[in-house]
Formats: C-alpha cells, structure tokens, sequence
C-alpha cells in the first residue's frame, strides 16, 4: 500500500513514520488557537491594547492624572491645549484630561456592568426558553417579542426620573446599571435559545438524558459551554452601545451629576463653545469614537478568531 504526498509515493515504512510523525505534534488548546489567530489580527490587537490601557487608567486615574478630579484653577480657564494641559482646560479651569481619564470609569463602568447584568439575566432566560421548547417557549418569546415592542431609551429615561433628582451619585449608578440591564438583555436571549434548541437534540445530550442527569446539569455542564464563544462575541459587541446610552443620557442631563465627570456631561458643557473653544467638546468626543471604535473592533477580531470555519485557513 502506497500513499501520495505532494506528488510522491510513499510506502508502507514511510507511512509509518508520517502517521508518527502526526501524532507526535503537540495539540494546541482551542483557547490558545483563539489567542493566536487573534493576534494576527492587527487591527483587534491594537484595539484589545487601547481597551486594556484605557481600562487600567480608569482604575489607577488618581496615580497618573497631574490635577484633581475637581481642582479649579480660576487662572487658567478655558486654555486651549497646551504642555500643562493637554487637552485644555474648562470653564472652571480643571484640566480636561484629567477628567476625561476620571470620566472613563462612568463610562466603561456603566457599559461592563450593565452588559454582564444583561448577559446574566439573558442567558438565564434564553437557556430555559430554549431547553424546555413547546409552550414553554413559545411564552417565553412572545413576552421577548413584546419587549421588543417597547422603546427601551424611553424606558431608561423613566427608570432615571425616578430616581430623585437629589440622589447621590452610587444611587444613580445603580439605576443606570438596573435600567441598561433589564433593557439590553433580549437579543443575548433570543441568541442563547437558538443555540440550545439546536444542540439539545445532538447525541450527547441524549447520552446525558440516558444517565439521568438533571435539565439544569445538562445546561450548565453540556450546553453553556457550547455556547460560549457567540455570548462573548454579543459582550464585546454590545459594551459600544451601552457607552452611547450612557453619553446620551448624560448629554441631557438624566446620567451622573456634576462635580462627577462623565464623557457625555463633558460633551453637553462644550458642545455651546464649539465656535470658539471646540477642544471643550472635541477631547470627550474624540473619547467616545475611539473607545466605541476600539470595542467594534475588538468584537470583530475576536468573532473571526472564534468561528471554527476560520481554522486552519491562516
């Protein structure tokens, strides 16, 4: 018995040793192949960079900001950029990138909190919605599909108001974190149930069902792990519009209150000055396209470097 290799005919020793050869090569772990292939991804390298960067700033701002958060210098306001401030400096002369870093915590808190609220409750939803089937689904989705119905800006913007307007700042934290939450977590629902009514008839469930394993092991242990890489894949995707959510409410006034900076508070402060002093509205615009950008980015790399059609085509 021989076998072709690139146009040449090997025979049975030579074989041997290629069926050694193929066997003795070291198996790469799907998280390590993941890791690989994303990192020939320039464009989601340089994004996860900018985030990881972005995201130890915001926790260590105190340590690598040259002012306070909100330190007034009445002699020097409203400066254009400058190697005291790099940014400028506002009407009250706080330096601009110094809150622009502080502003970065409201931000990225809201979006990760907010998108892993509604990763929890959305997973959980759409794993019983999609393991049990029949009715139970079918009333399950028809409550998703009259949430769909719902405008879910204007359902934020009540859950704001009702919160006194005196509150204190954690207090309107955790509203705009309960409110993201109960709004954003359908689509994750409705992606979740998808993967679980696909695989819960594959052999291996059936396998598990034969030993008497019980639904919630079966979900848990069999088919969330499956089901992995498309719930990160709609984390990484979902942070970028939550952040919008967040500048917008602060832009009109229903999201964190001042002294407290936040990237769309900073915008709806510089936004009347833009004739005349445009790095006001400039710097915390310029933070919110690259960081909403940088996420995108990131979600997309991660998405090609997940897909198992993508293997072995590098």
């Amino acid at each position: 018995m021989t076998v072709e290799v690139r146009g040449e005919q090997l025979g049975p020793t030579e074989k041997i040793i290629l069926d050694a050869d193929i066997l003795e090569r070291p198996r790469i772990s799907m998280v390590r192949d993941t890791l690989n292939r994303l990192l020939k991804n320039k464009v989601a390298t340089v994004s996860a960079i900018y985030i990881i960067a972005l995201a130890v700033a915001a926790i260590i701002a105190p340590l690598i900001t040259p002012y306070g958060r909100d330190e007034p210098n009445f002699q020097s306001t409203r400066e254009t950029p400058s190697a005291e401030h790099f940014f400028g400096s506002d009407k009250l002369g706080r330096d601009i990138f110094t809150r622009i870093i502080f502003g970065s915590r409201v931000s990225l808190g809201v979006a990760f909190i907010g998108s892993f609220t509604a990763m929890l409750i959305g997973v959980t939803y759409g794993a019983i919605s999609g393991y049990f089937g029949g009715w139970v689904d079918d009333l399950m989705m028809r409550f998703v599909d009259l949430m769909f119905g719902f405008p879910t800006l204007l359902f934020i913007i009540l859950m704001m108001l009702i919160i006194p307007p005196n509150s204190s700042t954690g207090l309107i934290m955790v509203g705009l974190f309960v409110a993201l939450g109960l709004v954003s977590w359908l689509n994750v629902a409705r992606l979740v149930r998808g993967q679980f009514l696909s695989m819960r008839e594959k052999e291996f469930v059936e396998a598990a069902v034969a030993l008497g394993a019980s639904p919630f092991r079966i979900m848990s242990r069999h088919l969330l792990p499956n089901t992995i890489g498309p719930i990160v894949i709609w984390l990484t995707l979902s942070i970028p519009g939550l952040i919008l959510v967040e500048s917008t409410l602060s832009f009109i006034g229903l999201g964190v209150k001042p002294p407290v900076p936040s990237w769309g508070g900073m915008l709806a402060e510089g936004w009347r000055a833009m004739r005349t002093l445009p790095h006001l509205a400039l710097a915390p615009g310029i933070a919110i396209t690259l960081t909403m950008i940088a996420f995108n980015f990131f979600g997309d790399g991660l998405r090609d470097a997940l897909d198992p059609m993508m293997r072995g085509r590098e």
